[in-house]
């Protein structure tokens, strides 16, 4: 039996959604903006990706489909294990609303939601820049920051379903000059994610340099040597490497997968690991951080494997 899986990647800017064979292998894909602190707006936005992924797929496979493709969902934030709630979602308009059932009922099909850093940890451990790693810690440095945990190939989410969500634990060895740190929208202060985002990285550099840029505008200018964007990054790198030795610190991965936009950011990949030794707790570090395999894609492709392999189709 042919099946086709789709996976939607909810990110605070775009709606990215692919449709996926039983090998992985991209049928379909479609994007578009996301209709911010618009509740109703994106829940039939989602529903839209969806019927233009399904309206794209090659009319070879959907002549063979005998059942209507599955639907897994990647969201910043996640739905509470109690309610059935969107909770802690940056994405704010999405907390406390009934994302799954209002998306089942737009398609009138089940549908399976999970935090996005777990769909791009579940991706990049299956068959990204992660496999063969017996535990794959995978970040989300976008418009949020977030994390997910793989071991063996399996997510952690954890009793309470927060498992991987670093971006809401406090900057560690803050300094006088970072202290208290900016509001987060959680009503936090000097949570990682007013530090490591994108748009933090913006706001950052604006403080200090007076300079209004984006965060590829202050990567690009660093590349090509502009010392107050160089600054920047420095000072960014460093808050990264004392966050990830927190995370060494508890879990100890062996390895980091970075996705999101920041993760583009090739000087990371160089100067980020010359910096753990100063924080981890180890006379040594040899722990990989390296970008996602699959890109931007990451995400979205393992939304879809949330409705995994069935039995038939492994032996296949």
């Amino acid at each position: 039996m042919m099946r086709v899986r789709i996976g939607i990647d909810l990110g605070g800017t775009k709606i990215e959604g692919v449709a996926l064979d039983s090998l992985g292998q991209i049928l379909a894909k479609l994007r578009q903006p996301t209709p911010r602190e618009d509740y109703s707006g994106t829940v039939e936005a989602i529903a839209t990706v969806v019927r233009g992924v399904e309206a794209g797929l090659p009319s070879t496979i959907r002549d063979k489909l005998q059942e209507v493709p599955t639907v897994g969902i990647g969201i910043p934030g996640s739905p509470s294990p109690r309610t059935g709630l969107i909770r802690n979602g940056n994405s704010t308009w999405l907390n406390g609303q009934p994302l799954q059932r209002d998306v089942e009922k737009a398609l009138l099909r089940p549908v399976r939601l999970a935090n996005d850093a777990n769909c791009l940890a579940a991706s990049e451990a299956t068959d990204g820049a992660g496999r063969g790693a017996r535990v794959v810690f995978a970040v989300i440095l976008g418009t949020g920051v977030g994390g997910g945990i793989a071991i063996d190939k399996h997510l952690l989410e954890g009793r309470n379903a927060i498992g991987g969500e670093w971006g809401h634990m406090p900057l560690p060895w803050i300094n006088e000059a970072e202290f208290p740190g900016s509001r987060c929208w959680c009503g936090r202060y000097g949570c990682i994610e007013t530090w490591l985002a994108g748009p933090s990285l913006a706001a950052d550099h604006a403080k200090i340099s007076g300079q209004q840029m984006t965060a590829p505008q202050i990567t690009a200018a660093a590349d090509a040597g502009d010392s107050a964007a160089v600054a920047t990054m420095e000072r960014y790198e460093d808050r990264l490497a004392r966050a990830f030795a927190s995370i060494m610190n508890v879990l100890d991965p062996d390895i980091f997968v970075l996705g999101g936009g920041m993760s583009n950011c090739q000087r990371l990949y160089t100067n980020v690991p010359k910096l753990l030794p100063r924080y981890a707790f180890s006379d040594f570090v040899d722990t990989p951080i390296v970008q996602a395999a699959h890109g931007d894609s990451s995400g979205v492709r393992g939304a879809a494997w949330l409705w995994p392999l069935t039995a038939e189709e492994t032996a296949m």
